[in-house]
């Protein structure tokens, strides 16, 4: 069975996108449509601009989005998934690509979440952090114990996990971490908490816009980052979306069920090849393959 799989923030990269602008017509008018949508020309930054310039919150996300949902729809008729995931983020692209969404409404979703996700961070000083080298129990505990809030937000790979939460909370999580016998516990160049509770306010501005916007039946099923569980349902769909920015993203846990639900090959769509990295780490048999046109 075909998996298709979709990156998340950080994926991005100076140029991205503009080989599908000049290759594919249907590419080029979806472009020209998302920078009417947004009201700014989101294609002068991922085509021109610096890896600095990408890093603006409002432009992140929405490019790594239409990387990875523009990508899919120039795959023509050889683009036949029998289940999709994304990580964080590559949910909604996900989600664009078996049919739960429009590619209007899945921008326009998107793209809210990144400026509610801005303001959560600015409300209160929050970071994240890299933990290699541990049993995923012990990274819980370790999160339970520590003074403040800290918790595990990315289960990664087995032996990756990412802790988020109050900064000082981090940094002590960390030390601890390595006296626990982590390999690294480092903290990483993010404006904020994301997947902690400290998400709660961008949590329910999105879980506003959610509620508004028409989710469809889906052509295959979603393993999402809340249940890691196939799901078909468009209301479930809407709830375990509403849950994702305040609840751990289960990436080890999805790509396992989709191994055991029969996945043999997993083809990521989008900017980079992070998730065929932790698809090989996850399980070293499973094939994994980059989407092109």
């Amino acid at each position: 069975m075909k998996a298709y799989i979709f990156p998340g923030q950080g994926a991005q990269f100076p140029g991205m996108g503009a080989d599908l602008y000049e290759k594919s017509e249907e590419a080029k008018e979806l472009f020209e449509k998302a920078n009417e949508i947004l009201g700014f020309s989101i294609t002068d930054v991922m085509f021109n601009g610096s890896a600095e310039d990408l890093k603006q919150t409002k432009v992140t996300q929405p490019a790594v989005f239409l990387h990875s949902v523009i990508l899919s729809k120039t795959l023509g008729d050889s683009f036949k998934p029998d289940m999709v995931a994304g990580h964080s983020l590559g949910e909604f692209s996900a989600l664009v690509a078996n049919g739960t969404l429009n590619f209007e409404d899945g921008l326009k979703l998107v793209s809210k979440r990144a400026l509610a996700m801005q303001k959560a961070c600015e409300l209160q000083p929050s970071t994240m952090a890299a933990v290699l080298g541990l049993e995923d129990a012990v990274v819980e505990k370790v999160c339970k114990e520590t003074e403040g809030i800290v918790v595990a937000a990315n289960y990664n790979c087995p032996g990756q996990l990412v802790i988020s939460g109050e900064v000082e909370a981090v940094n002590k999580a960390c030390e601890a971490l390595k006296e626990a016998g982590a390999r690294r516990a480092l903290v990483l160049p993010v404006g904020g908490a994301f997947h902690s509770p400290l998400m709660e306010p961008a949590r329910e501005e999105l879980a506003a816009a959610i509620a508004e916007t028409t989710f469809h039946k889906p052509g295959c099923p979603i393993y999402q980052n809340v249940t890691t569980t196939a799901v078909t349902d468009p209301e479930e769909i809407k709830k375990n979306l509403m849950a994702q920015l305040t609840a751990p993203v289960k990436w080890t846990q999805s790509i396992q069920q989709m191994i055991t639900d029969g996945a043999s090959l997993f083809t990521e769509a989008g900017p980079g090849k992070v998730l065929q990295g932790l698809v090989k780490k996850i399980d070293r048999s499973a094939e994994v393959a980059s989407a092109a046109i």
